[in-house]
């Protein structure tokens, strides 16, 4: 498969890329977006059957399933990292092997219902919190020892408003090619 076409099927909605300033209505709309968000994904995945569930949504991906577990603890992760960052002072965050953790067990074997209801909590949860947060709490960041850099929360708010989205197209685009919807 060529590059492109296999960058496409990675980024259907292109890599996350933070404005250089982010007003409060921007903020805002990224909440909206985490508060529907396991509405919204639920009602994609909700009638698929095993075997759509087993299918990657592109070449060497993962699976459906794989795709719904994995968001579940990446936004785990987030909720966590947005406790740290606002309780002490520009923390260092612990990374997980997302690749890895895709290939446990209950990831490639879970019912998904099992993400769907924790997404649904920790976004309530997170959602809870971000609205709660002041202009200043959201200046707050911690850092990613990856690239070592400091991220804001209103960034990060940013940044899982585009994850769940991401991996939101990853599964329509599929369904979409199979003719599934």
């Amino acid at each position: 498969m060529e590059k492109t076409k296999l960058e496409k099927l990675q980024y259907p909605i292109g890599k996350f890329e933070a404005p250089p300033e982010i007003s409060k209505d921007q903020v805002v709309e990224w909440i909206r977006i985490l508060e529907d968000y396991p509405r919204k994904l639920e009602l994609l995945v909700k009638s698929l059957s095993t075997s759509q569930l087993e299918t990657p949504y592109r070449p060497g991906g993962w699976t459906v399933r794989q795709v719904i577990h994995h968001v579940s603890d990446s936004h785990h992760h987030s909720y966590i990292r947005f406790k740290w960052a606002l309780t002490e002072q520009t923390p260092v965050i612990k990374p997980y092997f997302e690749k890895k953790w895709a290939e446990l067990f209950d990831t490639r074997t879970a019912p998904i219902e099992l993400s769907l209801n924790h997404i649904k909590a920790v976004h309530a949860k997170l959602v809870f919190l971000l609205k709660g947060l002041s202009s200043s709490d959201l200046k707050r960041g911690f850092i990613h020892p990856e690239n070592n850099r400091i991220s804001t929360l209103e960034e990060n708010i940013g940044r899982y408003a585009w994850h769940g989205n991401h991996h939101y197209s990853h599964i329509k685009n599929l369904l979409q090619r199979e003719g599934w919807i």
